[in-house]
């Protein structure tokens, strides 16, 4: 059973299989925080880095998505500062949006919904600290990358049901890939879509023509108004 692989690895539910299912069933759009998600949260002036193994598990989630749905998911990084590999990465796997030095993520969470005409239960969100928390406690599906130096953060998060998963895996080890994998083996799905894209077959190249046809969206707040900007690189 997936929930006992999950568990066996350190994963830990907070619901029963059948509320944790229809959480999972009444998805829509997926957000990542990137800092401590895609990584551990260590920086250097170019930004924080990530691993191809969780951009595969990024673009599997969102192939699952296209095969049962025929359209694609919107997909969106939001993260407080300026990183430049977050930029690289959804411009090179055409995540729908980037947001930007974002102080409280609130307004960038509006903006989403708004903008892509969703209710927040039908988010999943993909979080690790504090600054998340505003948006966590509005979205349907909250899965928390594991720190083991913050264990008074994780019971806060339990007390105050702001999580629905925590990982096994901690940020920079694979988290993001962990809960892709999950995500897909919940739904029943995963064998069906790791086989399409195995063979390459004419599903998966007409996701990614779909996919690589639309361009990235990059916002940021100025003046406390949420613009639209170029990034160059």
């Amino acid at each position: 059973m997936v929930y006992q692989v999950f568990e066996k690895l350190g994963g830990k539910f907070y619901h029963s299989p059948k509320i944790f299912e229809a959480k999972v069933a009444a998805i829509k759009a997926y957000i990542f925080d990137w800092d401590g998600v895609f990584n551990d949260g260590s920086k250097t002036d170019a930004g924080s880095s990530y691993s191809e193994v969780d951009s595969m598990g990024t673009n599997m989630l969102r192939f699952a998505y296209w095969l049962k749905n025929r359209n694609l998911a919107p997909t969106a990084i939001m993260t407080g500062e300026n990183n430049k590999p977050a930029f690289y990465l959804a411009k090179r796997e055409k995540f729908q949006a980037v947001y930007y030095k974002f102080a409280s993520k609130e307004a960038a969470f509006a903006h989403f919904l708004e903008k892509n005409d969703l209710q927040a239960h039908e988010v999943c969100f993909c979080f690790d600290d504090i600054l998340d928390l505003s948006i966590a406690e509005k979205c349907g599906l909250r899965m928390l990358i594991k720190r083991e130096a913050s264990p008074l953060f994780l019971q806060y998060v339990e007390k105050n049901n702001l999580v629905d998963y925590i990982s096994a895996n901690t940020g920079g080890k694979f988290a993001v890939r962990e809960i892709a994998e999950l995500l897909l083996g919940i739904q029943g799905i995963y064998d069906f879509t790791i086989q399409k894209r195995q063979y390459f077959d004419t599903d998966y190249q007409t996701y990614l023509a779909q996919r690589n046809s639309k361009n990235v969206d990059f916002f940021t707040l100025k003046d406390a108004m949420i613009i639209k900007t170029d990034i160059e690189n």
